[in-house]
């Protein structure tokens, strides 16, 4: 597991913790500026370096650069916080589990990429562990519920009802 991978199993819960009740003040769009924002004032200490590199990159390098920030940040994260403002952070993190299934399969469906049979076991189960944690709890009848649980606070020795 890369680095990057293991700080966005760490990021990711930390993210819909703090981005769900910050979405009862503000937009999903508002929110997700006011995140890049941050982000590129963390990264401004290299903004010199950024410069002196710019002149001299490739036009497709930078256009790369530029599509990366804009589709898989701006779109996905506003979709992300979008989505969160309505519904639970632990309805929209069981969600998260449908990346490494749908990442083989478009793999396979865009690039050939034919997945192995190692790649086919996990995404089976990832999609195995949604539903599980997608699942309702059965419901017990009140009566069997309380035939577990044991007598009230009211119950009296001997007394039988």
């Amino acid at each position: 597991m890369s680095q990057r991978e293991e700080f966005h199993n760490i990021d990711n819960p930390a993210d819909g913790l703090f981005r769900e009740p910050a979405l009862r003040h503000a937009s999903a769009l508002q929110l997700t500026t006011f995140g890049c924002a941050a982000g590129a004032l963390a990264c401004l200490p290299f903004s010199a370096q950024l410069a002196s590199q710019l002149a001299t990159a490739p036009l497709t390098a930078t256009l790369s650069v530029a599509y990366l920030g804009v589709f898989p940040t701006a779109v996905a994260f506003t979709t992300w916080a979008y989505a969160l403002s309505r519904t639970s952070a632990s309805t929209m993190g069981a969600t998260t589990y449908l990346v490494p299934a749908m990442t083989v399969l478009m793999s396979w469906a865009i690039l050939g990429q034919v997945p192995g049979w190692l790649a086919l076991a996990g995404g089976i189960l990832c999609l195995a562990g949604v539903a599980l944690s997608r699942r309702r709890p059965a419901t017990v009848p009140a009566r069997e519920a309380r035939r577990r649980v044991g007598p009230g606070p009211n119950h009296q020795r001997g007394v039988t009802s």
